[in-house]
């Protein structure tokens, strides 16, 4: 069983046989998109890139977890699950949690993260974008900034912000990916909930409080503005004020 960006491929052989010369074989012929290109963000940012599982396939699954475009309000529900569950990482994983969903941030974008990335005095983060993605300073609320203090208290040793139980090492990708999906699970969601939903809310979030389109393809690093689109496409504010009455 290999893991990586939210994949699970499970391999398992149940028999091996010799081939009959008077049989046909199925072969395989093409394999064009059976397999999804490396490093593509995760099964969901897969399945947005292929024909039958459009934007509109994402957004109706975020919308079963988001409550009148409560993205926030279910995020705070994740976190407050994991901390209710009283685990030994519960500050940590939530923290990540709040961390991935206001800076929009790809899985690959957090094992990275480094102390002197954040400027305490400034009140902000540098955000490196994988991908080719543009960089980017981005302020740090209140919140963010108490969760990340009492962090680096509990992890004084290491200089990465989000380290593992191996102190000094940063978390793994499937260890990430991991803790969003069982945050998902203790908050009562109806289907497993992946870290790059979360960089999607942040998108739906963002087109749905009137940011423009170019704001929130800076903040969210992309370097094509196609990939920005999807969100402003299906903002449901776009349209109010058209009438008066």
């Amino acid at each position: 069983m290999t893991r990586r960006d939210n994949w699970q491929h499970q391999i398992r052989v149940e028999a091996i046989l010799t081939p009959k010369s008077n049989c046909f074989y199925p072969v395989c012929i093409d394999g064009k998109r059976a397999c999804p290109p490396e490093d593509c963000g995760g099964s969901w940012e897969f399945m947005a890139q292929k024909q039958e599982y459009s934007v509109r396939y994402i957004a109706s699954r975020l919308s079963d977890i988001v409550d009148e475009g409560d993205i926030p309000g279910n995020v705070e529900l994740m976190q407050s699950a994991i901390k209710k569950s009283k685990g030994r990482y519960a500050h940590r994983d939530s923290t990540l949690i709040l961390l991935i969903y206001r800076h929009g941030l790809r899985v690959a974008e957090m094992p990275p993260l480094r102390w002197e990335q954040i400027d305490w005095n400034g009140g902000t983060v540098y955000v490196k974008r994988v991908k080719k993605g543009t960089p980017s300073v981005q302020p740090l609320s209140g919140l963010e900034i108490r969760s990340l203090r009492q962090l680096q208290r509990d992890y004084p040793v290491s200089p990465y912000i989000f380290q593992s139980s191996r102190r000094g090492r940063p978390l793994a990708h499937d260890m990430i990916a991991g803790i969003v999906e069982r945050a998902g699970e203790l908050a009562g969601f109806p289907f497993p909930i992946h870290a790059h939903m979360l960089r999607h809310g942040t998108g739906y979030y963002l087109a749905n409080r009137g940011i423009d389109t170019r704001t929130i393809q800076s903040y969210l690093g992309h370097k094509n503005i196609q990939h920005t689109v999807r969100y402003t496409k299906l903002t449901f504010t776009k349209f109010q004020g058209l009438w008066d009455d």
